[in-house]
């Protein structure tokens, strides 16, 4: 086979599908400033006219500027491999593993009562009802009753009982020096 034949069998590349420079997307004033910014980057201009050319102030360039250097930072960053974690997929295992776990538990607890009744012990005693199904209210809590005690009473009536023993011994002192 001759090398003409061979360049008569390549398919040419269709020319929509460019590998150039100038990336597709983005709206007008994004395009602009990132064109703005790599004309300072590659040294065309200087960051004062860069700014005049966006109208913006000098500090407001250089916000800019970063932000475009971080973000081609962070698409320079590699994609993480393999499959992409789904969490509503992640939850749909969860909660049938939780399902089948119930289910497990609930066999080996029928599996021990059986058990229990063949040797002839005795089943054990139902756990206490707790709180609210005891006292008979299922939607609210019983509170525990307190004594009527206020800590502030309490500091004031102590205040009050060293101001006591403090004004007696004053008094005690104030007697033997006289």
């Amino acid at each position: 086979m001759s090398v003409a034949a061979s360049n008569k069998e390549k398919t040419p590349r269709p020319r929509a599908l460019r590998r150039g420079p100038a990336p597709a997307g983005g709206t007008s004033p994004a395009r602009r400033q990132a064109a703005a910014i790599l004309e300072v980057l590659a040294g065309v201009r200087r960051p004062s006219e860069a700014a005049q050319a966006l109208g913006t102030s000098l500090p407001r360039y250089y916000q800019l500027e970063r932000r475009a250097l971080l973000g081609l930072l962070s698409a320079c960053e590699p994609a993480p491999r393999g499959p992409h974690v789904d969490v509503s997929r992640q939850l749909a295992v969860l909660e049938r593993e939780n399902r089948r776990l119930k289910r497990e538990c609930d066999r080996q607890q029928a599996l021990v009562r059986m058990a229990e009744r063949s040797l002839g012990l005795s089943p054990p005693s139902p756990a206490k009802a707790k709180g609210r199904e005891e006292a008979g209210q299922e939607g609210s809590k019983r509170r525990r009753k307190r004594r009527a005690s206020v800590r502030a009473l309490q500091v004031a009536r102590g205040l009050r009982s060293d101001e006591s023993t403090e004004s007696a011994v004053v008094e005690s002192t104030a007697m033997d020096n006289a």
